[in-house]
């Protein structure tokens, strides 16, 4: 589960990290309001949105006089009132497009309107997840931070410092302090930056993150060292102990078909290509997906219903893959284990009436009662395609989706 920035600014400054002054609104009056109350500006206008890049990102909004070609950005530096109305017009009223929300951009429902009277002159980066290698959290860290350290990860990777964090003692102060001098800090502004890296090492372990970061970690010119911008993700299966950090998802920022899927208890991840893909097990849809590019086609989604799917889950499996214009065949691949095959025969033939199929439907069957599934599948006069492997089904379901 993501949060918003504010969101997760909130959670390290009640673990002691110190954060700029910063206002959430949701219209033009809430923001020029927000300017007044932090002073009289400058201040910075940072669009909520639960994607990386919106300092490069530009809104889809007509040509602005005085603004860049390319548009307002959705992260900008306002001077006085009359800009701070016209950019959160801009901001609330068309969606943003960056590298991570494609085309169509992301609405924009929330704003956070930040003090920036003080100057940065210098940024790290600082942030902390889970190292599978060594089955341990790290927390990682970069003298060189701000919108350039995925470049930096991708080209000197040596830049990046990492400090392995035993979970059942945390994050030692020695290691805290080791960080911020290797950081570069010094005087009171080590003391500063150590205290900022211990709150976001207690927030990662407390609330089980899935990831925590700071970027930047910024010095500013009176000296004062403050996360100025932070990113949390969550566990999804450890949220039934944190309800205080359940209570801040923002499903309007979340795809329909994943919130749809999950409250069926169903692991559904949208894709972008016209196969949809019904299939037990993560292992296997991972491997179906896998098969189906190798023949040519391209997967729409990763479904995985369990080992224990009933009748009405693999309908609004079906429900909610249909739903989805891109897709042009469906292929459902079942191992019967837990799952016997004719039972998910019976289930596929019911949500198959159901449901009413627009598109082609090619299902292997393999495992525990397969020849009785095959056999209700042959006899039940639907229009579906069997296949005894596959790599069979994979090539009749792609030759379908063409």
């Amino acid at each position: 589960m993501k949060i918003h920035e504010y969101q997760a600014k909130e959670l390290l400054a009640q673990a002691g990290a110190k954060i700029p002054r910063g206002i959430v609104v949701s219209s033009v009056a809430e923001a020029q309001q927000a300017f007044d109350q932090l002073g009289g500006g400058p201040v910075v206008i940072k669009a909520q949105v639960h994607a990386g890049g919106r300092g490069k990102g530009r809104f889809k909004s007509p040509p602005v006089p005085g603004e860049d070609k390319g548009g307002v950005s959705g992260v900008k530096f306002v001077t006085n009132r009359a800009d701070v109305a016209r950019v959160a017009e801009i901001m609330l009223r068309y969606p943003l497009v960056t590298a991570q929300t494609g085309e169509a951009g992301q609405k924009v429902s929330k704003l956070l309107v930040v003090e920036a009277s003080a100057k940065i002159v210098r940024e790290v980066y600082i942030g902390m997840v889970l190292d599978r290698d060594i089955g341990a959290p790290v927390l990682m860290a970069c003298a060189e931070g701000g919108v350039e350290i995925e470049e930096v990860a991708a080209h000197s990777p040596e830049k990046i410092l990492k400090t392995v964090v035993e979970p059942e003692f945390g994050l030692q102060p020695f290691q805290a302090r080791r960080i911020a001098y290797d950081l570069g800090f010094t005087g009171p502004q080590a003391s500063q930056a150590e205290a900022i890296i211990t709150a976001l090492a207690r927030v990662y372990l407390e609330k089980d993150c899935s990831l925590a970061e700071i970027n930047p970690l910024a010095v500013m010119d009176p000296g004062d060292v403050l996360a100025v911008d932070a990113k949390m993700t969550f566990d999804d299966n450890a949220l039934f102990r944190h309800p205080d950090i359940a209570a801040l998802r923002d499903e309007a920022e979340e795809d329909p078909a994943e919130l749809r899927a999950g409250r069926a208890g169903l692991s559904y991840i949208s894709l972008t290509g016209n196969i949809g893909c019904l299939v037990n097990g993560a292992g296997l849809a991972m491997a179906t997906m896998d098969i189906i590019k190798y023949h040519g086609g391209e997967p729409a989604n990763f479904l995985d219903v369990g080992g224990g799917a009933n009748k009405e889950q693999v309908t609004e499996a079906f429900r909610i893959l249909l739903g989805d214009p891109r897709v042009k065949a469906v292929l459902v691949n079942i191992f019967g284990g837990i799952m016997q095959c004719d039972i998910i025969a019976g289930a596929i033939l019911a949500a198959f009436k159901e449901v009413g199929f627009h598109v082609p439907l090619v299902v292997r069957l393999e495992g525990t009662n397969v020849e009785l599934g095959r056999k209700m599948l042959a006899e039940s006069g639907q229009n579906i395609t069997t296949a005894n492997g596959l790599t069979e089904a994979a090539k009749k379901v792609v030759a379908a989706a063409k």
